[in-house]
């Protein structure tokens, strides 16, 4: 084997290397760092009549009284037999305040957001008064803030037999049968991405490790190959 050959070959093998590592650093880096807007995991129940909070915000902490804020039922479509029909929101903020006109009825003064908190990144729905009606998904989506996720989903289901659960067992009752508070949600979902990234950065550390075996490996070869050629042509 000639030297120009093994030159070729090497420095292929380590344009292979870096290609492997920037791959796996473009799917990690940009989860660090970017502002993602987070709803629950978990479906938010309650018994009619109640008031619930269905849990959304952005992570890392992010003002968003500037921005617009939608809630609507996803899977709500338009009339397709009426052009003029659309889709209404459950709630709409927009120009720091409430548009109740582009708002469905059936939530009209039912609805709020926790303006105060919306500047730390809070942009829960609080409604009032929920009825069997209201069960379904729920997406909250910022439509101008500048990251990949802008949108999150939250489930909501109002079971008439939940009312007869009492205050002493709602306490006994675990976590995902009750309403979550945004700022547990919140730790919870930073917990969540503290171990994300950990299992990413193990990852990255198992593929730079393995390329540099297998580089290490093909060094050893190549120059005990040519030891060997060395060895025969002096025979």
């Amino acid at each position: 084997m000639s030297l120009n050959n093994f030159y070729f070959k090497d420095s292929s093998f380590f344009s292979l290397r870096t290609f492997l590592l920037c791959s796996a650093l473009s799917v990690w880096t940009p989860v660090q760092g970017e502002v993602l807007v987070i709803g629950s995991n978990l479906p938010i129940i309650a018994a009619p009549g109640d008031d619930v909070i269905l849990p959304c915000h952005l992570e890392p902490m992010f003002n968003v009284q500037g921005l617009t804020v939608e809630w609507s039922k996803p899977d709500m479509k338009p009339d397709p037999s009426d052009r003029l029909s659309r889709v209404e929101y459950v709630h709409l903020y927009r120009d720091r305040k409430e548009v109740p006109d582009m708002k469905m009825a059936s939530y009209f003064r039912r609805t709020e957001l926790f303006m105060d908190d919306m500047k730390h990144g809070n942009i829960s729905l609080k409604i009032l008064n929920v009825s069997e009606e209201d069960n379904g998904r729920y997406r909250c989506f910022i439509p101008k803030l500048q990251s990949t996720v802008k949108s999150a989903i939250v489930e909501l289901v109002v079971d008439p037999n939940f009312s007869d659960t009492s205050t002493m067992e709602m306490l006994l009752l675990p976590k995902n049968l009750q309403t979550p508070d945004p700022q547990d949600v919140t730790q919870r979902n930073v917990g969540r991405s503290r171990v994300f990234v950990g299992v990413a950065f193990m990852a990255l550390i198992s593929v730079a490790a393995f390329a540099a075996y297998f580089s290490l490996r093909l060094v050893q070869k190549q120059k005990k190959h040519r030891e060997d050629e060395g060895t025969q042509s002096q025979l």
